[in-house]
């Protein structure tokens, strides 16, 4: 990319990552450099039933001051005041987020309020903190959500159908633990469509308005890894090569997004997610090539960079015919996965996506987006696309 004579940047990634298989074992010797003594375990009930959350608890030994298992798929403002709530009782001076995005950016939450009190609402908006918040320790269990290097979380209101954007240096979780053992196994659709929230990270990364060379290259390298190791982790759970590679490309693409930002992808994923509870890494995977094709007049420059990251730019293409190799690349390549094409397979109503087009307009990732959007009837007109 041909970057202008006077850019600048500042790119921000402070967050400790461990990895390797086991490497949750020694998630204690983490709570004890950062000074802490009464760990919670942040985490959902299906990863109780599991038994993935005993391996932790065991790690932490007499720091483990317990666990709060409320966590929910689209997380809501209400979860993490109950979850606040349950810690403060406890006393607890650390957080270990057991989960994927939703428990992650639920811990976040609570990492603020464990600070600062009072009720996740009053610290809606950017950079509200002044200070660090509660020490938060992650370790995912789903490869693409890039939580655990970001300075955002994504909590649903749940009466009003809206998904609400946090975002603070200061919530950054301080250790982020990839072990490929907690990942081991996923279903193949939940590890295709993680994987594809991961590439459309990086892919939104490459091409936001506030793109820099240090994320670019964070952003190349995710697609390179996803694109040689997803299809073998959807093949086969038990690949821990695969799995740990995608692992580590879903926290590069969270790296990259974390400090370039994202785009229309996201804000639509955002708002169909919360009318009409699409999971967010099946509406990113349906929607990328959709917005990469909306925005090809402005970023094919962009969009060549992800095709020759995809392996599928030929030598003599032009960037506009290197950026149609992209879109027609992440075709094939979630077809391949099994991942739907079509927002119509997942359940979505077509009466839906006016209210979606408007609700994106108010999204705060679309202000990234490189072309810029204005109109309700834009989005609506990549959702019918999608649709």
């Amino acid at each position: 990319m041909a970057y202008e004579s006077d850019l600048s940047f500042v790119y921000f990634n402070p967050t400790k990552t461990s990895f390797g298989v086991n490497t949750v074992k020694s998630v204690g010797i983490e709570v004890d450099e950062l000074g802490c003594k009464r760990a919670l375990v942040v985490t959902d009930q299906c990863l109780c039933d599991l038994g993935m959350v005993e391996v932790i608890e065991k790690a932490l030994g007499a720091k483990h001051a317990g666990t709060f298992n409320g966590c929910l798929q689209d997380s809501g403002v209400h979860i993490v005041d109950q979850g606040y709530a349950f810690a403060k009782d406890l006393e607890v001076d650390c957080l270990v987020s057991v989960g994927g995005g939703s428990v992650i950016d639920t811990a976040k939450g609570m990492a603020i309020l464990l600070k600062e009190g009072g009720q996740l609402m009053d610290y809606a908006g950017m950079q509200m903190l002044r200070r660090p918040v509660t020490p938060h320790i992650v370790i995912p269990t789903t490869c693409g959500t890039g939580s655990e290097v970001t300075f955002a979380m994504v909590i649903k209101d749940w009466e009003k159908h809206q998904k609400l954007i946090f975002a603070d240096y200061h919530v950054l979780p301080r250790v982020a633990m990839l072990d490929p053992k907690m990942v081991e196994g996923l279903p193949p659709m939940l590890t295709a469509t993680t994987g594809m929230d991961a590439f459309c990270h990086a892919v939104e990364a490459i091409h936001s308005m506030q793109a820099e060379p240090m994320s670019d290259g964070m952003g190349m390298h995710a697609i390179r890894l996803l694109m040689k190791y997803m299809p073998r982790a959807v093949e086969d759970g038990h690949d821990l090569l695969a799995r740990g590679q995608q692992q580590i490309a879903a926290t590069m693409a969270g790296v990259a997004f974390g400090n370039a930002m994202i785009g229309l992808v996201h804000a639509m994923a955002h708002s169909i997610g919360a009318l009409a509870g699409v999971p967010h890494g099946m509406a990113n995977s349906i929607l990328l090539p959709h917005c990469m094709t909306y925005n090809m007049d402005v970023s094919a420059e962009q969009y060549a960079m992800v095709a020759e990251a995809m392996g599928v730019k030929e030598r003599g293409m032009s960037d506009e015919q290197a950026g149609e190799a992209a879109v027609q690349g992440i075709f094939e390549l979630t077809k391949k996965m099994g991942v739907p094409q079509k927002l119509s397979e997942v359940g979505v109503k077509e009466d839906v996506l006016q209210e979606a087009a408007v609700l994106s307009l108010s999204d705060g990732s679309i202000v990234y987006n490189p072309k810029p959007v204005f109109e309700a009837e834009e989005v609506l007109g990549v959702y019918k696309n999608a649709f």
